[in-house]
């Protein structure tokens, strides 16, 4: 009976996950189908869902041959189909109404959450509610969630992994206790004093502040470390994207005030870092290359190769750390303050910086708008205890509405 129970273990163990990755066509989705392809016999591609880029996708059904595929828009979903028959390719293409369904099905096990914004909230909270091991890269689910996030996974008992470089980091830094307790972690009890959640200060750095309003969207989005989205690149620029992260470490590990702390560390080796009661501090550090903290998650208690290089510490410029300055970051600011007040203010937050990043990547408004239009919607706001996601989804499309009055009367101050 122990040799039957061994090889069926054993058996259990080889077989590869069915996976889903949310965002197929992203950064976040190459660096998964990257590690997909150094770990063939761990996971098998069952499900590609993305916004509208048709050549891509089809390129990933050649190559991954996923039982299921779906774009959001219908018309690139109605081309992809087409082309799919041309090529041959037996990928079924769902239409966006079976998409929730699917991922509660038994034919996924793993989701690999890398939609953009808070579009990613419902496919996220489904893949939660039906129990399944989550890779959590959409952190825009936590700032609009928060609790009831949270809730939902500890009651349906899904598997949480944090995939934002930081995150994973803070993760890896932790006893088992915590880890094990994600979302509910006691840091007092285990000898944390502080959470360092690190940030690369963007592009701007050390660029003049009076500067600031002549920013243009293509200096934006060229982060001096890492390859991302226009989206993310740009909250980066601002450190919106470092005020998102520190609201999602802030659920992820029950933090208070005093347990989180943002420290600017330029060179993007250190990813973040923990620090104990007795003085020490413990750190995860590496290249700036999303597929290490994403085959950290998807190889589970084991590693697994990455595909990354490896970290080469003699080619390396001195570690530096800088305190976060709020007059050159004032959207990291309005991010820690929201993190405080409620979850209508950090999902208001989200929304309205989502309308505004767009509206300068459209060259409608300057750089320096994008603070000052997030700071105007919230300073507005009342106070709502938030008891449903469908409540919060009303916030969040009023904090649009605000936003997108706000930038077409210009009244931008």
């Amino acid at each position: 009976m122990t040799n039957n129970a061994t090889n069926n273990n054993a058996l259990k163990q080889s077989v590869a996950k069915n996976l889903a990755v949310l965002g197929a066509t992203g950064s976040i989705g190459d660096s998964t189908l990257s590690v997909c392809r150094h770990n063939p016999e761990l996971y098998n591609v069952q499900f590609l869902y993305a916004a509208s880029n048709v050549e891509k996708m089809l390129a990933l059904c050649i190559e991954f041959k996923p039982a299921y595929v779906a774009l959001s828009n219908p018309q690139a979903a109605s081309q992809l189909k087409t082309s799919l028959q041309e090529n041959k390719l037996n990928c079924q293409v769902l239409p966006e109404s079976e998409v929730l369904a699917l991922l509660g099905s038994a034919e996924i096990d793993s989701v690999m959450a890398a939609i953009v914004g808070s579009a990613g909230l419902k496919t996220t909270l489904a893949a939660v509610h039906a129990g399944k091991e989550i890779f959590l890269a959409n952190k825009e689910s936590l700032v609009m969630s928060g609790a009831l996030f949270i809730d939902a996974v500890k009651k349906s008992g899904a598997t949480l992994w944090p995939v934002d470089s930081e995150h994973n980091a803070i993760f890896q830094s932790m006893s088992p206790s915590l880890q094990n307790t994600i979302g509910h972690c006691d840091l007092a009890d285990a000898g944390v004093s502080k959470i360092l959640l690190t940030g690369s200060g963007g592009p701007f750095l050390t660029k003049p502040l009076h500067e600031f309003s002549s920013i243009t969207p293509d200096v934006a989005i060229k982060h001096p470390n890492w390859s991302m989205g226009p989206k993310i690149s740009i909250d980066s620029a601002t450190m919106m994207n470092k005020g998102l992260e520190y609201i999602e470490a802030r659920w992820l590990f029950n933090t208070n005030k005093d347990q989180l702390q943002v420290i600017i560390h330029p060179q993007s080796v250190i990813h973040s870092m923990v620090q104990y009661q007795d003085g020490s501090v413990i750190s995860q550090m590496g290249n700036a290359d999303m597929r290490i903290p994403i085959a950290h998650v998807m190889g589970g208690k084991k590693r697994i190769k990455s595909g990354a290089a490896e970290f080469d510490f003699f080619n390396t410029a001195n570690f530096t750390f800088v305190e976060p300055d709020y007059d050159r970051y004032p959207c990291l600011k309005l991010a820690i303050q929201a993190c405080y007040e409620g979850q209508h203010a950090t999902t208001s937050l989200n929304a309205v910086n989502e309308v505004a990043v767009q509206a300068f990547l459209e060259r409608r408004i300057k750089f320096t708008d994008i603070s000052r239009i997030v700071d105007s919607v919230l300073n507005k706001l009342e106070h709502q205890k938030v008891s449903s996601i469908e409540q919060l989804l009303e916030i969040d499309k009023q904090a649009r509405a605000d936003a997108i009055k706000l930038i077409n009367r210009g009244g931008i101050c």
